[in-house]
């Protein structure tokens, strides 16, 4: 009988635990988890806050008699893996103050990710300032927020998790500032995206501080300092910069170690000392577009690894083919989502990406309750391979980022997203669906069709004298401004006033979202005039240079 020894549960422990079974009746199975809880719902921690998660037990997915009783698994909570010896295959490990040891033939390391404590002066004084990774942590938090004059929170990251707490915390009706040290909120967008999500906070009443850490604490972390000096009165900090691998273990015993101290492992999940495997947040896998190196810290692919980690133990075919790191995150009545490559990742890794951006609905635009998309796709030229997308939006966004997610791992390009064909009726989707759409505007810049230039060039190709002309109509000027230098030519008197325009001066053509300057480029070009459409258009610049529009 094969003896498995599994440290860490959650996600990538307790997959591999239950497959494992499901496959292997006869191994014992032991799973030591050095926490109370060996099967939880990390990502819903945040939503317990606010009370929206109402009930805590709602958060714990199982207890160790259940999985004792429905898969003969023994499960050890409390109990902490001091120590590995791969000489003599045994762990030691500790519970209730008591030392022992456990022989293995097989380990499976799922230790997790730890948050990420910067170390900030004042930090070990402070009594307000928490984590949140675990019930345990959410128990601290909520202890907390019972304090008598807890009114302002302070969320020190705003990534996904630091979004969602600050959004929960608001809700408890608590004044609420995010510290962001990179230049804009949820860094794993490009900024234009990011800016939605920004506005959204805002009118919130969530006042948002970016290219800023929090450099001390005082008076037990009652008072944060920022770098350029400025303070701010907490009443409770959550640190929400990042995660690192939780790799003690796997340093003390050997095992090679890799980006950012993440666990290597081969493409079957083995590490470099026999017999020993790793799966989860600790390891480190192969970003599947770059094929480099990344630590990519989800959910998805963690409990996807469990399983495969126990195919390949078991006997059966399987392998870690990489992640693309498909995420999503709920701030407010927003949604926003990306898969793959943003724009800026995609260009440090010296891919030569374009990008376009299109506004679509989530169904059709007649029916009542279309709420906008804004899609960004991230592709290459020649290939039409699909880098990357983002969304945001009200509604729809998950579907629209779980396609394009989809298309990326297998192996789809631009070319392939006009052809997928989705449920449609009015209350679901379009018959031309944003996805669609997307696809569209990509194939016509990747063939030549079109040419673009991004709202952060504008200002550059009209400096080296290229020309703006906006094709939106007087009404749209008169409501939401117009740019600072612009002809001003609607798209349905275009062909009756060419005149107007000199086939030696190159052009920028524009509308409100992009559709109508696509057209007028079109036309202009079928005419033998020089010129490239402003890609997303005024409502994309509106969003990203608002002091540059003049209103009248």
């Amino acid at each position: 009988m094969k003896k498995i020894l599994i440290v860490g549960g959650v996600a990538g422990g307790m997959s591999a635990a239950t497959r494992l079974r499901r496959l292997m009746e006869d191994a014992e199975i032991i799973v030591f988890d050095k926490g109370p809880y060996v099967s939880f719902a990390n990502c819903g921690l945040p939503y317990h806050v606010s009370g929206e998660i109402a009930e805590r037990q709602k958060l714990i997915v199982q207890s160790p008699e259940a999985l004792r009783a429905r898969f003969d698994l023994d499960v050890r909570p409390n109990t902490e893996v001091l120590s590995i010896d791969p000489q003599t295959k045994t762990v030691t490990v500790q519970s209730e103050g008591q030392e022992s040891t456990e022989q293995y033939d097989v380990l499976i390391l799922s230790p997790g990710a730890k948050p990420f404590v910067p170390p900030i002066i004042g930090l070990e004084a402070s009594n307000n300032t928490h984590v949140l990774r675990s019930i345990p942590d959410l128990d601290d938090i909520m202890a907390n927020l019972n304090d008598d004059g807890v009114k302002q929170a302070t969320v020190i990251g705003a990534g996904f998790i630091g979004i969602e707490m600050a959004e929960n915390l608001a809700k408890l009706g608590l004044a609420v500032t995010i510290v962001e040290k990179a230049p804009h909120v949820l860094p794993p967008l490009d900024e234009e995206m990011a800016q939605h999500i920004l506005l959204e906070l805002e009118k919130n009443n969530i006042k948002v501080i970016t290219n800023q850490s929090v450099v001390e604490f005082k008076e037990q972390g009652h008072t944060l300092v920022l770098e350029d000096g400025t303070t701010l009165n907490s009443d409770l900090n959550i640190l929400s910069v990042g995660v690192q691998p939780e790799n003690s273990l796997a340093k003390e015993a050997g095992i090679e170690l890799g980006l950012r101290g993440g666990i290597v492992v081969d493409d079957q999940y083995r590490t470099n000392v026999p017999d020993i495997y790793a799966v989860g947040d600790a390891i480190v896998v192969k970003q599947q577009i770059t094929g480099q190196d990344a630590l990519i810290s989800l959910a998805s692919p963690a409990n996807r690894q469990g399983r495969q980690v126990a195919d390949i133990i078991a006997g059966l075919e399987s392998s870690n083919k990489g992640s693309i790191g498909t995420a999503i995150v709920r701030v407010f009545e927003m949604a926003a989502a990306s898969t793959g490559l943003n724009e800026r990742s995609a260009k440090l890794a010296d891919l030569n990406p374009l990008v376009v951006h299109i506004s679509g609905k989530s169904h059709a635009s007649y029916f009542p309750g279309a709420e906008d998309i804004h899609l960004k796709l991230v592709f290459n030229r020649q290939t039409g391979e699909i880098y990357g997308a983002q969304a945001v939006g009200k509604d729809g966004v998950d579907k629209r980022i779980d396609i394009i997610a989809t298309a990326i791992k297998g192996g789809l390009t631009i070319f392939d997203l006009p052809e997928l064909e989705f449920t449609y009726a009015p209350p679901f989707g379009s018959a031309k669906d944003p996805v669609n759409m997307a696809g569209y505007a990509a194939s016509n810049l990747a063939t030549g069709v079109t040419d673009s230039i991004q709202w952060y060039e504008l200002n550059d190709e009209l400096a080296k004298g290229k020309v703006l002309i906006d094709v939106r109509n007087d009404g749209e000027l008169q409501r939401n401004g117009r740019f600072k230098e612009a002809i001003h030519i609607p798209l349905d008197q275009l062909r009756e006033r060419l005149e107007e325009l000199d086939k030696n001066q190159p052009y920028v053509i524009t509308c409100h979202s992009g559709l109508r300057s696509y057209i007028g480029e079109r036309i202009l070009k079928q005419h033998g005039f020089t010129v490239e459409n402003l890609d997303g258009a005024f409502s994309l610049y509106h969003l990203m240079k608002p002091e540059e529009i003049v209103h009248v």
